[in-house]
């Protein structure tokens, strides 16, 4: 069974999308709606801009789903069993099994991140990449500290994002070190993503989710915060509305779509960092089948 994947945020390059655009009439099309939808040319950006410039939480969430949607959308027998995104990517990921057409998922990333902008400027936030650490010990300590501080992507086996305050952030990544992370990264991202402090994002897009039209989809969406199937249109926009203050459970995603049936990923967008964790994921449940 094929399984199509979506990456998020942090997936973006300079130069994305324009080989694309040159060569292929209906992603030129795509764009240049896009273009049009945004009322900025996202285009320049993404072909032209410094990498600052794409960092923007204003381009650079339209512009991975932009560019993301456009493979899916321009690919060779594109016929997905089940459809997954990290992030951001679950947007990419309900336009390509038809549950939103492209100009409303467009609106909608382009709200979200914008909310998430409003809500970065009200609560000054951080992440940080915990490496080499047991999901249950980091959930322990984060808990156990007097600060916004949460787990916020489980991406892989020993490879956990935690989003806070920054002091939560500072805090925790020295007692992840002394518990025996090989690693805590603080990240250079402007603001505690799936965590309590993206509520006022939260209520923001709640309202445009509930006043879009969602389609039933031709094939399942396993969504990031439960990592379950989800075919059913409510289903699945609370899911969505939920993603932004819960954590992106994508090792249990996609340890789940392996268990239903999922023999081939395939990833649309920029980068291969997806790739990445699904092997990883699917290397350490080898390995557990065998230890067990």
């Amino acid at each position: 069974m094929k399984a199509y994947i979506f990456p998020g945020q942090g997936s973006q390059f300079s130069g994305m999308g324009k080989d694309l655009y040159e060569s292929n009439q209906k992603v030129k099309t795509i764009f240049d709606s896009a273009n049009d939808l945004l009322g900025f040319r996202i285009t320049d950006t993404m072909f032209e801009g410094t990498a600052d410039a794409l960092k923007q939480t204003k381009v650079t969430q339209p512009a991975v789903f932009l560019h993301s949607v456009a493979l899916a959308l321009t690919a060779e027998n594109f016929k997905p069993d089940m459809v997954a995104g990290h992030s951001l990517g679950e947007f990419s990921a309900l336009v390509a099994n038809k549950t939103l057409s492209f100009e409303d998922g467009l609106k909608l990333v382009s709200q979200r991140a914008l909310a998430m902008q409003k809500a970065c400027e009200l609560n000054p936030s951080t992440m940080a990449a915990i490496l080499g650490l047991d999901n249950e010990i980091i959930e322990q300590i984060c808990s156990d500290i007097d600060q916004v501080v949460v787990p916020a992507n489980y991406n892989s086996p020993g490879q956990v994002v935690i989003s806070g305050s920054n002091e939560g952030i500072a805090i925790a990544c020295e007692k992840l070190k002394e518990a025996g992370a090989k690693r805590a990264l603080p990240l250079p991202v402007g603001g505690a993503f799936h965590s309590e402090l993206m509520e006022p994002a939260r209520e923001e897009l709640a309202i445009a989710i509930e006043g879009t039209s969602f389609n039933a989809p031709v094939c399942p969406i396993y969504q990031n915060v439960n990592a379950k199937p989800s075919s059913n249109v409510n289903d699945i926009k609370q899911n969505l509305i939920a993603q932004l203050t819960g954590p992106v459970k994508w090792t249990q995603l996609v340890e789940q779509m392996i268990k239903d049936g999922a023999t081939e990923f395939i990833e649309c967008g920029p980068g291969k960092v997806l790739q990445g964790l699904v092997k990883k994921i699917n290397r350490e449940m080898e390995v557990s089948a065998i230890d067990g």
